[in-house]
């Protein structure tokens, strides 16, 4: 697709600025790496501009690579890399527009810079076409709400499928969040695309069976499943890759790459809440103009999450996020999500 800016785009990102409640005169920080999608620090500017705030830029080089298998996904970007000047003049920000390649979601220095009282919008590594179509309206809270206080208020979430999950996660203990794709209160976050609901489990939570059906989405891979795959679950941690082809393979081989049990356990779990959101999205896009975040929130699916869980004292690289079609997720037995429907 034509790298060129589209006066639409701009409109988008004011539209979703001004739901941030960012005001003239703000002092809003514009965050970048040397592999940031141009058009997006671009497009962010020029909306912070038509809002009449004062908005700068902070582009970090690109970190060395860290690890020795190839990773797209982690959730947790090490652009700023500790550096204490620019946690500061982030922290000492009201609004950041986050166009770091991984977002800051799970950063290291996140806990500092919103202490400072900043808002972080982090806007995915998308094509902004992807961006535009699944653009946050004001509406998009109180579903969101609503089901981070089921979820709260739950004491497991058992899974089923037709194709043979049978899941069961305790909640014991568990840190529950939510995103609707914007924030206007000081020292929070929250990413564009949106509309899901997650649940952090705490150790020893996690047991049973998940198939990943034909169609299902490896988004580590930004790969649709041929065959289905099996995960035996015991203990959080996926102790058996069942399916002898090549979906099989590539899981296998990219669990065992890392030679690190934290890879195998769980890391969140959660429902997409997003009915604009579509799960045939990546058919239409090259993987270097898709993230796959709209795949995460499309209403209906089931995300589960392998790799680092803060609530559980895990810390690993490796990650994979999985969106499941078709599945039943019921909290304490009342189902919110039936066959892939969202209730």
């Amino acid at each position: 697709m034509t790298r060129r800016i589209e006066s639409t785009w701009v409109d988008s990102f004011e539209r979703v600025f001004r739901l941030c409640g960012v005001q003239a005169g703000d002092a809003c920080a514009v965050l970048a790496e040397t592999q940031t999608r141009p058009e997006l620090p671009l497009l962010s500017e020029l909306a912070l501009a038509r809002i009449g705030a004062r908005p700068f830029h902070l582009v970090m080089p690109a970190r060395p690579l860290s690890a020795h298998v190839p990773v797209r996904s982690t959730g947790a970007s090490e652009a700023i890399g500790g550096l204490s000047p620019v946690v500061s003049a982030l922290a000492g920000s009201v609004f950041i527009a986050d166009c770091t390649v991984e977002g800051l979601q799970h950063a290291a220095e996140l806990p500092a810079i919103l202490k400072g009282g900043a808002r972080v919008l982090a806007i995915s590594h998308e094509h902004p076409e992807i961006l535009l179509r699944c653009e946050p309206r004001a509406e998009d809270e109180a579903p969101v709400r609503e089901a981070m206080r089921r979820l709260k208020s739950a004491r497991e979430v058992k899974v089923t499928s037709a194709a043979g999950t049978e899941l069961l996660i305790g909640l014991t203990g568990a840190r529950v969040g939510g995103v609707w794709g914007f924030s206007a209160k000081p020292g929070t976050l929250s990413h564009w695309p949106a509309g899901l609901v997650l649940a952090f489990p705490a150790a020893h939570q996690v047991r049973g069976r998940l198939v990943l059906d034909r169609g299902d989405v490896n988004l580590t891979f930004k790969r649709y499943l041929q065959d289905p795959v099996t995960l035996h679950i015991e203990d959080d941690r996926v102790v058996q890759v069942e399916g002898r082809h090549v979906d099989g393979d590539l899981m296998r081989g990219y669990f065992e790459a890392w030679n690190d049990p934290q890879a195998y356990a769980v890391s969140h779990v959660g429902w997409g809440l997003n009915r604009r959101a579509r799960w045939d999205a990546m058919t239409f896009y090259d993987k270097a103009d898709f993230n796959g975040t709209e795949l995460r929130a499309f209403a209906g699916n089931f995300l589960y999450s392998t790799g680092a869980n803060e609530v559980a004292g895990r810390h690993t690289a490796g990650h994979f996020d999985l969106p499941l079609r078709g599945c039943t997720v019921a909290l304490d037995g009342e189902p919110v999500v039936d066959q892939g429907r969202l209730l």
